[in-house]
């Protein structure tokens, strides 16, 4: 067969992409000689792969910033973000993120693409994130992100009172005139939400959301559609009238992750984490409540 495809089964627990990648700068051999990625391979020869580490794709520094971590190991570590951080370096924000703080935290995730993030929250999204420590638990988790086999559950609190409930099942790309908005669009990617009542307020509903899909503001987008956009959100907002009394000053979208499961790249073991909720999201239930 093919010697990438030799690779792919020799070398499971890196993706295929990484592969091919080490395999064009040389640190693939084949019987000791750099070889190219469509050669045959028959059986007998000696691989010899000389793993190197894999910067991340930015110059960020590590920076001294304080990080909730609710666990960790050696292969992976997970953190619960609070509100105003920002994950990845950006436009606007290329210090202070929690990548920044990664780095300081275990400077070997230099050597990780992304420092090891495997997925996003927004700058104002509360909540879980988990981290790979190693190159084979990335590939482990971002497969296993592919599969839909992680498992995210959020809180959200939304303006109107959500009848019963329910899922959005509606594909999610940029919006056509304001670019930095996403929206509900034909030709967008796939994306689906299921969502759950907790609790229903005057004006308000506290929804638990799951994922199938990971698309870019993707919980905000879909309640937005549904006519129920989340309380706080400063892009997808509610109608004139909706924000009123205690909605009217939370500053945030009212979005917390607050569950998160896989099973860990190392020990095929089922783990399940929860962060409770925020203070701000807390005291914004209590004042509907009351």
């Amino acid at each position: 067969m093919r010697f990438d495809q030799a690779l792919a089964r020799m070398f499971p627990e890196h993706s295929r992409s990484r592969l091919a990648a080490w395999v064009k700068d040389g640190l693939v051999k084949l019987d000791r000689v750099a070889v190219d990625a469509k050669r045959k391979v028959w059986g007998g020869e000696c691989v010899s792969l000389a793993l190197q580490p894999e910067p991340c794709d930015t110059a960020a520094a590590a920076e001294a910033i304080a990080l909730d971590i609710v666990y960790e190991d050696k292969a992976l570590l997970v953190l619960n973000k609070p509100a105003g951080l920002v994950v990845h370096p950006g436009s606007g924000n290329w210090q202070g993120t929690m990548l920044n703080g990664l780095l300081h935290h275990h400077p070997p995730l230099a050597g990780i693409p992304r420092a090891g993030i495997v997925h996003r929250l927004d700058k104002d999204t509360s909540g879980l994130l988990v981290v790979a420590k190693t190159l084979e638990a990335q590939t482990d988790l971002v497969r296993q992100l592919q599969a839909r086999t992680v498992s995210r559950q959020y809180l959200a609190l939304v303006h109107g009172v959500v009848g019963r409930d329910g899922a959005v099942d509606a594909p999610i790309g940029r919006h056509q005139t304001q670019r930095t908005r996403m929206a509900v669009t034909e030709h967008g990617r796939a994306a689906r939400t299921h969502y759950r009542v907790l609790e229903r307020f005057e004006r308000a509903t506290l929804l638990e959301c799951s994922l199938d899909t990971g698309r870019t503001h993707q919980i905000r987008v879909h309640m937005q559609s549904l006519g129920h956009p989340l309380v706080g959100d400063p892009v997808y907002r509610a109608g004139r009238g909706a924000a009123a009394g205690p909605l009217a000053d939370f500053k945030r979208q009212a979005l917390h992750a607050y569950r998160l499961g896989l099973v860990h790249p190392a020990s095929g073991k089922s783990l399940q984490w929860e962060a409770a909720v925020p203070a701000d999201m807390r005291e914004l239930l209590l004042a509907l409540s009351a």
